[in-house]
C-alpha cells in the first residue's frame, strides 16, 4: 500500500516555518538529544515520555504549575499518574489574551453571523461564570449543554471548567431518551438548551422536547434556555427556567476566579455512540485534554497564534471539543450551525462552508471523510469557484478517507495543501493518527503516528507488525499517555473501563480499530474491529469494500455486513443509489467486478441489495452492528443514538436473505 509518488511534499520553506521544526530544535536544545527526522523524534518521545511531555507543557505555553514529577506509576494501564502535583485550569489557558481581536466567528446557516473578540469572551465567560456560581454550581457538580454549536455553548463550557465543574454536551438534533441516556447518568444541576435551530433551511422548534427532558431530570435545579428562534421563548413552561439573557443580567463582566485544579480533575463527560446499549460516560480531565490538544494542534496541525481554525461539527461530537481548544494555541474559531449542504451564493449545494473559508480567511478546514466523498459525488469543484488563499491544511476523520478522497481533495479542492487524515475517538478526546507539516502526503494514508503515543498493529496473538509488511490487525497504545480517560462514570472499581479496552491484551490499550502500518510508517484504517467480515476465517476491513462500491457513479453510499449463514457467514452488501435509479442484474454485476478486479474473490459479496437510507449515528458514522442486528432479529438498544433510526426499517424481514 503507498509506495506510489506522493500527492503533497511540503515545500523546504514551509517545514522551515512549521511549529513542530522550532519545536523539535528546542527539543535538540534541551535534551541533547540528535532527533533527524520524525521517525527519531516520535521513537524519543515514547523512550523519554517525562522529557517529552515537559517540553510539550514548556514549548507549547501551558499555563499553570507542572510540579516536580512528570510521571508515576508510567508502566501501568490503567493506573499511571501524570504530572501528579500539577495544578492548571483547561479555561484560563483559553482565555489568556483580553484584545479585540477576532476569538470566534460564527455562522448560521440562515445567515446568521456573529463575532465576538477575545476581550468580549472573557466577558461573556465571567458573567456565565458568576451566574452558576449563584445557581450552586461548584467544584465537581455537572453543567450539560443541550445546544447547537454556538458562541452560548462555547461560553457556558469555559465558564463551568472555570469553576472546577464538568461539562457535557449534546446536540438538540438528539431525542428526548438519547438525552436522558446519557444525562440522565451525570445528573446535572443546570442545563443549557435551545429554543430552537436551524437546519437545511427550516427552523426546529426544541421547547416541547426542553420540557419532556427536564421533567423526567429531578435534579436540574436551573434550566437557561438561549434564544435562537424567538426572542421570548416562553421559559415559564419548564421548571426552573430562565432565559439566558436574564440568566447572566444581573452580574458585571470582571475578573474570573480560575480555579487550579489537579491535572486529573475531570473537565468534560463524553459519550460513546450508544447503538449497542446506554452510553458510556467517559470522563476526561483539564490537564490531559489541553496537552493532547496543544501537541495536535500545534505540532501536528500547525496551528500557529492568529490562525483561523474551523471543523464541521456538532456539540455532541468529541471533534467540538477539539476544536475549541484551539484558542488555547492562539486561534480564531470558525464556528458554524446547521447543514453542511446548505447552498452558497451561487446557489449550490455544499458550497457555503467554501464560501466561510474565503470570507473568514480560514487556514485550517475540518470535516468528516462523508462531506468529501459526498461533495466529490456532486461534482463540486471549489478550486475554481473559490480563492481559497489562506487556507491551507485540511483534517479530516469520521472514517477512513478513501484514496479517491484524497484525489478529489488535490484535484479540485486545492493542489498545495496538507491533507490530514486524523484518526482517534471520543475514548481519547484526540487521535492516534495524525498529520505532519514536515512529512508527504500518501493517497489514502494518515500520515503517522501521534508523538508520544506508542501506536503498534498486533496480530490475532498480541504480536507486533512490521511496517510494510501489508499485514492488517488491531490498532493498540502500549504505554500510557496523558489524555487516557480518568475513567467511566458511575464505574467506581473501573471493572467497565478496563473492560472496553484491556481485556482483549493486557496493560495494553486495545482502540477496535482494524488497521496496517504502512513502509511509510503512516496507517492504513479498515474499519472497526468489530465489524470485521470473516467469511472462510479470512478478516476483510469493510472500507476495503466501501472503496471500490463507491467508485461507481450510481451508488450515493453503501453499507456491508457479515450474514450468518450455514455454518460459516456471507458478505451481504447494501446500497443506496442515486434518485431515480433501481438495482438491476446489470449494475450487480458491475458491482461484483469492481470489487473482484480490484481486490479479491473474497471480498465479492453474495447478495447485493438496494436500500432507501442507511443508518447513521449523529455524527455521521454508518452502524454495520445495529443493521447486523436487524438482519439476524436481534434487537437494537439504543435507537436513539442514531440520526435516522427509520433507516432501520430498510433491513428488516428481507426475503432475500431468508435461508
Amino acid at each position: 500500500m503507498g509506495q506510489e509518488t506522493p500527492l503533497w511534499q511540503p515545500s523546504a520553506e514551509r517545514q522551515a516555518g512549521a511549529r513542530l521544526s522550532s519545536f523539535t530544535a528546542a527539543v535538540k536544545r534541551r535534551w541533547q538529544v540528535d532527533c533527524a527526522d520524525y521517525p527519531a523524534l516520535w521513537r524519543w518521545s515514547l523512550e523519554r515520555p517525562e522529557a517529552f511531555w515537559t517540553s510539550v507543557w514548556e514549548e507549547c505555553g501551558v499555563l499553570g504549575d507542572p510540579g516536580s514529577t512528570v510521571l508515576e506509576e508510567g508502566t501501568r494501564m490503567p493506573g499511571a499518574r501524570w504530572f501528579p502535583q500539577a495544578r492548571l485550569n483547561y479555561a484560563e489557558n483559553l482565555l489568556r489574551r483580553r484584545d479585540d481581536g477576532d476569538a470566534l466567528v460564527f455562522w448560521g446557516e440562515n445567515r446568521i453571523s456573529r463575532r465576538l473578540s477575545h476581550g468580549e469572551l472573557h466577558a461573556a465567560v465571567s458573567r456565565c461564570a458568576q451566574a452558576l456560581r449563584v445557581a450552586g454550581v461548584g467544584r465537581g457538580d455537572r453543567v450539560a449543554g443541550y445546544l447547537p454549536n454556538m458562541p452560548e455553548a462555547l461560553v457556558a463550557m469555559l465558564a463551568t471548567a472555570s469553576l472546577g465543574a464538568i461539562w457535557s454536551s449534546a446536540s438538540p438534533d438528539f431525542g428526548v431518551q438519547g438525552v436522558l441516556d446519557r444525562f440522565g447518568q451525570i445528573e446535572p444541576k443546570v442545563l443549557f438548551c435551545v429554543d430552537g435551530y436551524w437546519y437545511n433551511g427550516k427552523p426546529v422548534d426544541c421547547m416541547a422536547r426542553n420540557i419532556e427532558v427536564v421533567g423526567q431530570m429531578p435534579g436540574i435545579a436551573r434550566t437557561v434556555v438561549v434564544s435562537c428562534l424567538d426572542e421570548s421563548p416562553r421559559v415559564e413552561l419548564i421548571r426552573n427556567g430562565i432565559r439566558h439573557a436574564d440568566f447572566v443580567a444581573p452580574f458585571v463582566a470582571g475578573e474570573i476566579s480560575f480555579q487550579r485544579l489537579p491535572f486529573a480533575h475531570p473537565l468534560f463527560i463524553m459519550f460513546s455512540s450508544g447503538t449497542t446499549g446506554v452510553p458510556k460516560c467517559i470522563v476526561h480531565c483539564h490537564g490531559g485534554a489541553l496537552l493532547q490538544h496543544l501537541k495536535e494542534h500545534q505540532l501536528h496541525g500547525d496551528v500557529r497564534p492568529g490562525d483561523r481554525l474551523f471543523y464541521f461539527t456538532t456539540c455532541g461530537w468529541m471533534m467540538w471539543n477539539w476544536l475549541v481548544s484551539g484558542l488555547a494555541s492562539g486561534a480564531t474559531l470558525l464556528l458554524y450551525d446547521g447543514s453542511p449542504f446548505a447552498r452558497g451564493a451561487d446557489g449550490t449545494a455544499g458550497a457555503i462552508l467554501f464560501d466561510y473559508a474565503d470570507a473568514e480567511r480560514m487556514t485550517h478546514f475540518g470535516t468528516s471523510a462523508k462531506f468529501i466523498d459526498a461533495i466529490a459525488k456532486a461534482g463540486l469543484q471549489p478550486r475554481l469557484t473559490h480563492s481559497l488563499r489562506e487556507l491551507r491544511t485540511m483534517f479530516s476523520t469520521g472514517s477512513p478517507l478513501a484514496p479517491e478522497s484524497f484525489d478529489y481533495v488535490y484535484r479540485d479542492i486545492k493542489p498545495d495543501l496538507l491533507l490530514a487524515s486524523i484518526s482517534g475517538g471520543t475514548d481519547i478526546l484526540s487521535c492516534f493518527a495524525l498529520g505532519n507539516p514536515l512529512l508527504p502526503v500518501h493517497r489514502g494514508e494518515l500520515q503517522c503516528r501521534g508523538l508520544g503515543m506508542a501506536v503498534s498493529v498486533f496480530d490475532e496473538n498480541g504480536r507486533p507488525l512490521a511496517a510494510g509488511s501489508g499485514e492488517r490487525g488491531e490498532l493498540v497504545c502500549t504505554a500510557p499517555f496523558p489524555a487516557m480517560p480518568v475513567g467511566f462514570w458511575n464505574d467506581p472499581d473501573g471493572a467497565k473501563y478496563h473492560a472496553a479496552y484491556f481485556d482483549r491484551f493486557p496493560n495494553v490499550w486495545c482502540h477496535g480499530d482494524y488497521v496496517e502500518l504502512t513502509a511509510h510508517e503512516g496507517l492504513v484504517i479498515y474499519g472497526r474491529s468489530d465489524a470485521v467480515l470473516n467469511p472462510g476465517g479470512v478478516r476483510i476491513g469493510t472500507a476495503e469494500i466501501y472503496r471500490q462500491v463507491e467508485k461507481l457513479a450510481e451508488i450515493v453510499e453503501a453499507l456491508v455486513i457479515a450474514q450468518d449463514w450455514l455454518g460459516d457467514v456471507r458478505i451481504v452488501l447494501f446500497v443506496r443509489l442515486r434518485d431515480g435509479l433501481v438495482l438491476d442484474e446489470a449494475l450487480i454485476d458491475r458491482v461484483k467486478q469492481q470489487i473482484r478486479d480490484n481486490t479479491t474473490a473474497r471480498h465479492v459479496p453474495a447478495k447485493v441489495l438496494q436500500v432507501a437510507d442507511i443508518p447513521r449515528t449523529k455524527s455521521g458514522k454508518i452502524v454495520e452492528l445495529a443493521v447486523r442486528h436487524v438482519v439476524h432479529g436481534r434487537p437494537v438498544k439504543n435507537v436513539e443514538a442514531l440520526a435516522n433510526p427509520e433507516a432501520l426499517e430498510c433491513f428488516r424481514d428481507r426475503p432475500e436473505l431468508q435461508p
